[in-house]
């Protein structure tokens, strides 16, 4: 669920930086950008962190 999350923000931010450089019609200014970049990172991170604590759940039961 993070993951996916974090693949639409950063979608998301990718098209904008595409549109600003190849149409000149950025939606987002700088810090919009670097928000929605934070965003990404940190949903990546978070989904990072439940697969490697299920992951050391299971190896424990074993």
């Amino acid at each position: 669920m993070f993951l996916v999350g974090a693949v639409i923000v950063f979608s998301a931010f990718f098209l904008n930086v595409a549109l600003g450089a190849f149409a000149d019609a950025a939606i987002l200014g700088d810090v919009g950008e670097m928000l929605v970049l934070s965003c990404a990172s940190v949903l990546f991170v978070v989904a990072i962190l439940r697969k490697e604590a299920d992951r050391s759940k299971s190896d424990d039961s074993t």
